[in-house]
């Protein structure tokens, strides 16, 4: 079962009503994502996750039509005009990194030992796509992402969490995590390190004065 992190995006995304300015932003958000998760595919061998990536270039696609003819609509001076195509360049930037991350998960097609060369370029580079369990002995079990700030806290990012057969992409900040999960991250090699210490319970999630004065 595939699940959107912001649950079916674009159907709540009301883009009758929403502007240039928070379509594109919409738009910049969906091809980071995309871009984490079509490198997750290869390193992981995941058609699951190919095929998320495939739906979020088809949300590009519907982002970046109605994007076209807001500007369009909204353009009554050669001002107007001016700003929105500046605007409309930063959407046709997105679409073409939405449209990489398409060519990238094709790669999961060929034989494993086809394209070992991509996964050599992902583990030297500065931030890498990693995975670890969530163990049922971690005091991270049962908090949401928010609540731990992990990402302040570790410098990782999740990206998707696959819970049993059912995936996650983008969790929103209010996801609780459940033992059991698979966190698919990114970050640094030592943010990872802190982050598996934690998830696997070796660690305890540091708490701060006021955290504990709460707790009280």
């Amino acid at each position: 079962m595939l699940d959107h992190g912001r649950d079916q995006r674009l159907e709540k995304y009301d883009l009758t009503h929403a502007t240039v300015r928070e379509m594109l932003t919409e738009m910049k958000d969906i091809s980071e994502i995309m871009v984490d998760l079509a490198y997750a595919s290869i390193m992981f061998d995941s058609e699951e996750t190919a095929e998320e990536v495939k739906n979020l270039e088809a949300d590009m696609e519907e982002l970046s039509k109605n994007i076209r003819i807001k500007a369009m609509l909204s353009a009554r001076t050669h001002k107007d005009a001016t700003k929105l195509s500046s605007l409309l360049e930063v959407a046709s930037a997105s679409r073409r990194i939405s449209n990489a991350a398409g060519d990238i998960v094709k790669l999961i097609e060929c034989e494993v030992d086809k394209r070992p060369f991509l996964s050599f370029i992902l583990r030297e580079a500065e931030e890498k796509i990693k995975r670890l369990v969530l163990n049922d002995g971690s005091d991270m079990v049962g908090r949401s992402i928010d609540e731990l700030a992990v990402e302040s806290e570790t410098g990782m990012r999740i990206i998707a969490i696959k819970r049993g057969k059912r995936w996650i992409y983008d969790p929103e900040d209010e996801t609780k995590l459940k033992a059991g999960d698979t966190l698919i991250v990114r970050g640094t090699d030592d943010g990872y390190d802190i982050l598996r210490t934690h998830a696997s319970g070796e660690e305890k999630w540091p708490v701060y004065p006021d955290e504990e004065t709460e707790e009280d």
